[in-house]
Order: C-alpha cells, then structure tokens, then sequence
C-alpha cells in the first residue's frame, strides 16, 4: 500500500523542483478504511509511523463504504445521500482539519508579516 504512496510523493516532488516551486501537499488522508480489520489498523499506524515526521497525515480516517463508492460513481454527493452517515461525517471532520490548518498558516504568516 505504502508504494503508491512513495511513488506519488516522489511525483509530487518532481512537480516542486520543476515545476511549481511553491507547490505545497496539506497532508495524507486515510480512506477507504475498514477499521475493522487489525490490517488496517496496522497499516493507518506504519502510515503515521513512516510519514508522519515528514508529512502530515490527517486525524481523520475517511471508512471504507461500497455504497459511498456507488454513490460517487453516480456523480452524486455523499452528504445529499447519507448526510448522517459516517462518510459524510469523516469528510465533515477533514473540513475541521483543513480549516484548523489554514488558521494556524494564517497566524504563521500574519507573525512573519510584523
């Protein structure tokens, strides 16, 4: 699982150096995960364990949902199917995440800009 990963952060990389200089990655997140399984489990751990020092990766676990996945593949929004379900609830969480991570960039650049 873990070779994607390395292989869309060395991408990712390449993009900065070449590319986009300012390119900047918010972080990892988890999805479809059954929290289930101790493979899972195990595997969101070596995640956090092998990036976490160099990426963020994100609190929030998006849970595996093949009826989520129906419902994307119909171009449809998880919230307008299932706003109470616990997909619609991780990505309400993600949004808490990146909203807490602006704010803190923004206090970050409003400290520099004195």
């Amino acid at each position: 699982p873990a070779k994607g990963l390395e292989q869309l952060l060395s991408t990712i990389s390449k993009v900065k150096r070449q590319l986009n200089p300012k390119l900047q990655i918010d972080g990892i997140l988890l999805t479809m995960v059954d929290s289930r399984t101790n493979f899972a489990k195990e595997i969101a751990a070596l995640l956090r364990e092998t990036y976490g020092s160099k990426i963020k990766v994100f609190g929030t676990e998006i849970p595996h949902s093949v009826r989520a996945k129906e419902i994307s593949a119909e171009g449809k929004s998880i919230f307008a199917h299932d706003p109470g379900g616990k997909v619609a609830e991780g990505y309400r969480n993600l949004t808490k995440e990146v909203l807490k991570l602006e704010k803190q960039r923004e206090k970050s650049r409003a400290g520099l800009g004195r």
